[in-house]
């Protein structure tokens, strides 16, 4: 009895399985070259930011230090720097200092920075990025001469300490990031503390305990396309409730506060807290949808009742992936500027947030408020809080891959 064989022989299968391993070598080389174009691109990008956070800039003094102290600069004591301060600074300007913080309880560092903003005052001329100043370092140094013969000429980075402990200033050369930093901190916090508890229960009963039917489903399948919403509907929701339907409570007047309105904290908060609620209960639903079923099953058997078994087994084992999509739908906020913008950030405000009533800022907002500006140096010191707000994300991203690590459980 003969077959009918369908499959290559002896010449034609070598060269079909040749021409296979050609495709299979053509799609690997593909994928390879995708790798390398995201590498390549995720470089380029961070020695852009880089290339902005430092090089060479000029600048004068409008007036001359010795005007103020026979002392140099760099050898004034703390009592030197409040005794200059107190004796030249305007009536005015001393008033609005002192209400801030007394000089006495300011830093060595901080009153240096008031003492070359207030009194000696720089006036840059030009900055270089880190690549001309490093690749044409004669060049520059030549023009600055020739241009600005009274200038100084410094390699500076424009990411120091001082930079982050700084609050906003008009001033480029004396501008930090202080008061975005502990915005961005508040915004979340309030956040957390508001998207976590409810992402949570809801995912735990449409998990645990919601029905199968038609109606679940349309739940579900809402709370994915919210996911996907731009942000900025986000913002005018949160415009529309937070800032003006609950302003009572937003703005703290219900509590006492009359010097502020809605554009708060705590309404920039809650607003990002609805922003990543719907991730955060996809990411808990899939957590708990990871937890075996054998235990729960083992729980019923033994007489745990539902909320028992959630409680003692379906949320430990289910908790390190909570989290960890929890602080990854955090690091989106983090990073979000439209929907703060509508809620009501302001661009410039240097004093720190101390309540959910206060005014605020946000990294995002201080960047894109400084890359509007005209001067270089604006430009500069954007590119350093570029490199803060990546740090931050960074470790945001970095925590949640150690708590997967650290308390993931394979089954």
């Amino acid at each position: 009895m003969s077959t009918n064989n369908h499959y290559p022989q002896a010449d034609d299968f070598r060269q079909a399985l040749n021409t296979r391993y050609r495709t299979a070598s053509i799609w690997q080389a593909l994928f390879l070259s995708a790798l390398l174009i995201a590498i390549i691109s995720l470089m380029a990008l961070i020695y852009n930011v880089l290339d902005g956070a430092f090089g060479y800039v000029a600048f004068e003094y409008k007036n001359d230090p010795a005007e103020f102290t026979s002392t140099p600069m760099t050898e004034m004591t703390q009592a030197e720097l409040v005794s200059i301060l107190t004796d030249n600074l305007s009536s005015g300007a001393y008033k609005k200092l002192e209400s801030e913080q007394p000089l006495e309880k300011r830093s060595q560092a901080e009153l240096y920075t008031l003492f070359l903003e207030r009194l000696v005052q720089l006036d840059t001329k030009g900055t270089w990025s880190m690549t001309d100043s490093l690749l044409h370092g004669d060049e520059i140094r030549a023009e600055v001469a020739k241009k600005y013969p009274a200038a100084i000429l410094e390699f500076r980075s424009w990411l120091t300490p001082q930079f982050l402990i700084t609050p906003m200033s008009s001033k480029a050369e004396f501008a930090g990031v202080r008061t975005a930093i502990l915005g961005s901190l508040w915004l979340v916090g309030i956040a957390i503390l508001f998207a976590l508890p409810i992402g949570t229960g809801a995912a735990i009963y449409l998990q645990e305990y919601a029905p199968k039917n038609w109606l679940t489903s349309i739940i579900q399948t809402n709370i994915n396309n919210l996911a996907g919403v731009p942000s900025i509907v986000y913002g005018m929701l949160g415009l529309a409730v937070f800032v003006r339907v609950m302003e009572p409570l937003t703005s703290g007047s219900m509590f006492g506060i009359t010097d502020a309105n809605g554009r708060t904290v705590l309404s920039a908060g809650l607003t990002m807290g609805i922003l990543v609620l719907p991730l955060i209960i996809i990411n808990a639903q899939e957590a708990i949808k990871a937890v075996p079923d054998s235990l729960r099953q083992a729980a019923f058997g033994v007489g745990a009742t539902r909320w028992q078994t959630i409680w003692h087994h379906v949320l430990p084992n289910a908790l390190p992936g909570i989290l960890t999509g929890t602080i990854l739908a955090i690091s989106r906020a983090l990073g979000e500027t439209a929907p703060l913008i509508v809620v009501g950030a302001s661009t410039f405000i240097s004093m720190d947030p101390d309540s959910p009533f206060s005014k605020f800022t946000a990294l995002p907002i201080q960047i894109y408020q400084w890359t509007t500006r005209a001067q270089s140096e604006f430009h500069a010191i954007a590119a350093g809080a570029i490199v803060v707000l990546l740090i931050l994300l960074l470790t945001l991203n970095a925590t949640a891959i150690l708590l997967r690590n650290r308390f993931q459980r394979r089954w």
